[in-house]
């Protein structure tokens, strides 16, 4: 078990990288079916607006707090977060993780071509890392139920240790929970974009940025189409409804 903080309404987890690791290789041991979300503010939003997401995230074994506005939403609530966990961050720590503990990869979604990249940047880096399968799925609101079988049944076939699963948030998230029945036991992580930079196909902001919070600039200037309603419209949103969470707290 590790400590969850309540933002509006999601439960976020507050761990250390290390202490999330060796948690998974626990898990993996075991055989235990394990969901990873990866929360940033306009996902917290969604869950905050769609009651269905929420109960997802809260049911999630570990939903890791991504952006700078989620950790200060945590202090300014008095329920600090011990460390910021980007899916940027986690997805090289986890394949050097599974490539030193001899664990297997999937690698599931994004666009076609990115996991192939992927597993080439991988594979350059780590030689010995075992990448047991990629699926790329054709781009749909939601998948029907052909498409959705033939994404199960990849999955399924490679057996993988640790599946990563990159179709956006909550997309990935909802696709998940939506399967967990029909999927095998493994660590299901929503990995986000986090394929494209470390294939090198988008560029991450420098690491100056990332201290100063200033991370979420960068992408709306290399993405502004794509980026720009979670951040000039729904990131605005974020911040009085957690002021206002704790005024009703200290109400309480």
């Amino acid at each position: 078990m590790h400590h969850k903080v309540d933002i509006l309404g999601t439960q976020v987890s507050s761990i250390r990288s290390a202490d999330l690791l060796a948690a998974f290789k626990t898990f993996i041991q075991q055989k235990q079916f394990i969901q990873v979300a990866i929360t940033p503010a306009n996902s917290i939003l969604a869950a905050y607006k769609n009651k269905a997401v929420q109960n997802l995230y809260n049911i999630s074994d570990y939903v890791l707090c991504d952006g700078v506005p989620v950790r200060w939403a945590a202090a300014f609530l008095n329920t600090p977060i011990v460390e910021r966990i980007t899916g940027l961050d986690l997805l090289p720590d986890l394949v050097a993780f599974a490539a030193k503990e001899n664990f297997s990869l999937f690698l599931l979604g994004a666009s076609p071509g990115v996991g192939e990249r992927l597993k080439e940047v991988i594979l350059q880096q780590y030689p010995n890392c075992n990448i047991v399968g990629i699926y790329v799925p054709p781009f749909m609101p939601v998948f029907d139920a052909t498409e959705n079988k033939k994404m199960v049944e990849a999955v399924n076939a490679a057996q993988a240790d640790i599946v990563l699963v990159s179709l956006t948030a909550p997309k990935q998230d909802i696709w998940i929970a939506d399967n967990k029945s029909s999927l095998h036991p493994a660590i299901y992580i929503g990995i986000g974009g986090a394929f494209e930079v470390m294939a090198g196909i988008a560029k991450r902001a420098p690491k100056w940025m990332h201290g100063a919070g200033l991370e979420w600039f960068y992408r709306l200037i290399q993405e502004p189409k794509r980026m720009y309603r979670r951040y000039l419209i729904e990131a605005p949103v974020f911040i009085p409804l957690v002021i206002r969470q704790k005024i009703f707290n200290r109400s309480k």
